[in-house]
C-alpha cells in the first residue's frame, strides 16, 4: 500500500477514537454511494454529522484541510443527500472537516471544522 493510503488509513482510525472519545455515535466508515464516499457518519445531541477526514505527516505541503476542494465538496454532500434519502430520520446535518497532523511519532493532532456546507 502507498505510504499516503497508509497515512490516511491510520488518520481514519484516530478519527474514529476522537469520534467515540468526543461523544459521538458513530454510525458508518467510509459510506459509499457510487463513486462518492463519506469517510464517517456519526451522531450527537440528535444531529448527523458527515465527516471528511484528511491526514498527513506535517504541515510542510499546507494543513490537510486544504485538500478538500470544490470537486470533493460535491461529492461530499451529494454522497450526504443519498445517505439521507435512505435514513431519513434526521432534522438537523451536519457536513464537517476533521484535519489530523501527524508529528514524527504518528500522534494526531486534530482541528474540527465545523459546518462546511
Amino acid at each position: 500500500m502507498a505510504l499516503h493510503n497508509e497515512t490516511g488509513k491510520l488518520g481514519e482510525q484516530f478519527a474514529h477514537n476522537w469520534a467515540i472519545e468526543n461523544g459521538y455515535h458513530v454510525r458508518a466508515l467510509n459510506w459509499r454511494h457510487g463513486h462518492c464516499e463519506i469517510d464517517m457518519i456519526a451522531e450527537k445531541d440528535k444531529r448527523l454529522h458527515f465527516f471528511e477526514v484528511k491526514t498527513r505527516k506535517s504541515s510542510s505541503y499546507g494543513h490537510p484541510e486544504s485538500k478538500v476542494g470544490k470537486a470533493k465538496m460535491r461529492h461530499f454532500t451529494s454522497a450526504g443527500a443519498a445517505y439521507l434519502r435512505r435514513y431519513p430520520y434526521f432534522k438537523w446535518v451536519r457536513y464537517d472537516i476533521l484535519s489530523i497532523t501527524l508529528d514524527e511519532h504518528d500522534h494526531p493532532h486534530f482541528f474540527l471544522i465545523e459546518d462546511v456546507y
